[in-house]
């Protein structure tokens, strides 16, 4: 059994890799800046204590507004002194729409980096419309500028089974494993089975890019980060994102979570 560092612990897929290690007989520490140990990105005294005596780390980035693939090379030499041998990183699929930004050269560094690696390239989440990005307003809608694009939504627990066995084996060491849900479908229908599966009406609204990124920039978010997301929008967009893969059916021999087993499972019904 193995004690396996996991940055982001708290996140959406990090506290669910955390659950499946434990299962599993291995000893889990998530770590962020309120833990013990602490972990900061940008305080590198903090990074020793949270590897000492693991044997693997999950890596989740600080973000894609500019470019860490500096401070990953540090945090890998800092890991292999450690004693750290394996690392597993949450990428994205489509990071070919955006191949000079910040996930594509954490890719590169992770891969020249000392340890045995194994990079994920999920799809959008199916949680990003109950914790994140498409999560719909008071009224209902949420925003997107993909018109009739497609996409297979992924289950984040099937991200973190997957993870679960890229960290505490070598099957998948120096592999891009290409993750999606079973099925791609559109924002229209993910609405339709939003509704049906709360009871509340959910409803897509398509903007064109232009006001999204004016949304973005009113919340307040990065510039670079607003880059990188209408990148992977614009792959949905054009339908060059809408293709399934297959790398869940092979590394857990069974099918991707389709998006309405997901929602039943997660959405809450409307009181």
């Amino acid at each position: 059994m193995s004690t396996l560092t996991v940055l982001g612990g708290t996140g959406k897929v990090g506290r669910r890799l955390a659950d499946r290690l434990t299962a599993q007989g291995h000893t889990p520490r998530p770590v962020g800046r309120t833990s013990t140990p602490r972990f900061d990105w940008r305080d590198e005294s903090t990074w020793a204590p949270a590897f000492r005596g693991a044997d693997g780390v999950f890596i989740v980035g600080p973000g894609s507004a500019s470019d860490w693939s500096p401070l990953l090379e540090r945090l890998l030499t800092t890991a292999a002194e450690q004693n750290v041998r394996r690392a597993v990183l949450l990428s994205a699929r489509g990071v070919e729409f955006h191949p000079d930004g910040a996930v594509a050269r954490a890719e590169a560094a992770l891969r020249r980096g000392p340890l045995r690696w194994t990079i994920l390239r999920p799809s959008h989440f199916a949680q990003n419309f109950t914790e994140a990005m498409f999560v719909p307003d008071n009224d209902g809608a949420f925003y997107a500028p993909v018109a009739d694009g497609r996409q297979p939504f992924i289950d984040a627990d099937d991200i973190a089974d997957v993870a679960a066995v890229a960290l505490t084996g070598d099957d998948y060491d120096g592999r891009i494993l290409e993750l999606s849900g079973p099925r791609a479908i559109d924002f229209d229908e993910a609405a339709r089975i939003l509704t049906e599966v709360s009871g509340r009406s959910v409803r897509y609204v398509s903007e064109a890019d232009d006001l999204h990124i004016a949304r973005l920039r009113e919340q307040g978010l990065p510039e670079g980060y607003i880059e990188w997301r209408m990148a992977m929008l614009r792959g949905i967009a054009s339908g060059a994102d809408a293709y399934v893969s297959t790398d869940i059916e092979a590394v857990l021999g069974r099918p991707a979570t389709p998006f309405e087993e997901w929602a039943r499972r997660e959405v809450r019904r409307a009181a």
